[in-house]
């Protein structure tokens, strides 16, 4: 997750995710950022873009912590999806097939969670095979 941790210093966010919490963070793996049209990654990284650059890492984080189970439990009761609003005040919505969690964005852009639970002090990490945007 090293792209994840310069763009969150790059957007000035590390203090933010530090703090106390709750939270659950989306968090894509390299090899996400790494799908992004060439040159997005290293435009989104400068300091002009860096409210651009907030605005799609905060859609990736839930202002509370969110186990699998939990996730599962609002599923149920919402016919089969939890819809979650962002801290960047979006919304995403979390759904089950086969037996693996997908998030899907405003765009209708869907990524995998490939690990889930990753317990934090401050909240839960489920890292996501690509990146998922706000509408525009």
């Amino acid at each position: 997750h090293t792209t994840l941790v310069a763009a969150v210093k790059a957007a000035d966010l590390v203090e933010t995710l530090n703090s106390e919490g709750p939270f659950t963070v989306f968090a894509p793996t390299n090899e996400a950022f790494d799908a992004l049209p060439d040159g997005q990654v290293a435009d989104l990284l400068k300091p002009e873009n860096k409210e651009a650059l907030q605005s799609i890492l905060k859609y990736h984080v839930i202002p509370e912590k969110l186990s699998s189970k939990k996730l599962n439990k609002m599923m149920e009761e919402n016919n089969g999806k939890a819809i979650l609003t962002t801290v960047q005040g979006g919304i995403v919505s979390v759904w089950t097939k086969d037996g693996k969690f997908y998030i899907t964005d405003e765009n209708a852009n869907t990524a995998e969670i490939t690990i889930a639970d990753v317990k934090q002090s401050n909240g839960m990490i489920h890292v996501v095979n690509k990146i998922v945007l706000p509408k525009s």
